[in-house]
């Protein structure tokens, strides 16, 4: 018996990295995983991975900044596996780089695959998990939001702030309704993280010296677990908050 049997999550790009690690940490739990991304290929990798541990799973293709075609993702899952009962925001695609440097359709980027899919999404999602009594959604923002120096990171910043106000404000509205909302802001060696480490090793060490528990965070272990102990049943009172899984390395005040 796992702490989410029964339950339906659907973890937004979810085909590699820190999605994926989320979708394997909640499937373990007992849960089905709705696994949307926009490469299929990649889908399947995290399918199949879910399976080979007696888990269900099942890939949708979904570009998340087209987000007129969120509500009929949701819907094909609720077809599919009867309802959601937990919700994870973790696709983003951005720019980096100075203001000055950025155009206005790079800045407005990370808002579409940020905010406004993650609204679209809660919105979908909203009267299926309040039918089944509640449901909790988890954002994925950034320490980038409290960094002493943000230059270059100003639009990924700024869009994951308003990611975390928008979650703060579900929290309030639809509490009543049974429905959780809270922020993760993760640290963790993704494919993109790894390649890094990989190719500028001195950097990477000195950035590893940062973190005070002395390594940079695993995707499943570190990250999906800790969403499972965040969306389960021991964290119910917890709502509106925003959670950094960093190592100690941001300040969040």
């Amino acid at each position: 018996m796992g702490s989410l049997d029964g339950k339906v999550a659907i973890v937004t790009g979810a085909g590699q990295g820190v999605g994926q690690g989320i979708a394997l940490a909640l499937a373990t739990e007992g849960a089905s995983v709705a696994v949307l991304g926009r490469t299929v290929a990649k889908l399947e990798t995290t399918c199949e991975l879910i399976r080979e541990r007696g888990g269900t799973a099942e890939p949708f293709a979904c570009d998340v900044t087209e987000t007129e075609t969120i509500p009929a993702v949701v819907e094909a899952v609720v077809t599919r596996f009867g309802g959601v009962d937990i919700l994870v925001n973790n696709a983003y695609t951005g720019a980096y780089g100075t203001l000055l440097s950025m155009s206005d359709a790079a800045f407005q980027k990370g808002f579409r695959s940020g905010p406004f899919a993650a609204f679209a999404f809660m919105k979908a999602c909203h009267p299926h998990m309040k039918a089944r009594g509640g449901g909790s959604i988890v954002n994925l923002v950034t320490s980038a939001m409290v960094r002493w120096d943000p230059s270059t990171y100003g639009a990924y910043a700024a869009a994951k702030q308003a990611l975390r106000s928008l979650t703060r404000t579900a929290a309030a509205e639809w509490g009543p309704d049974g429905i959780r909302a809270n922020n993760i802001a993760p640290h963790a060696l993704s494919p993109g993280l790894k390649r890094w480490t990989e190719a500028f090793p001195e950097e990477a060490e000195e950035f590893r010296t940062t973190i005070p528990l002395g390594y940079i965070g695993d995707c499943e272990q570190d990250i999906g677990r800790a969403v499972v102990a965040l969306v389960g049943p021991d964290m119910r009172y917890l709502t509106g908050a925003t959670v950094p899984l960093d190592g100690g390395q941001a300040y969040f005040g």
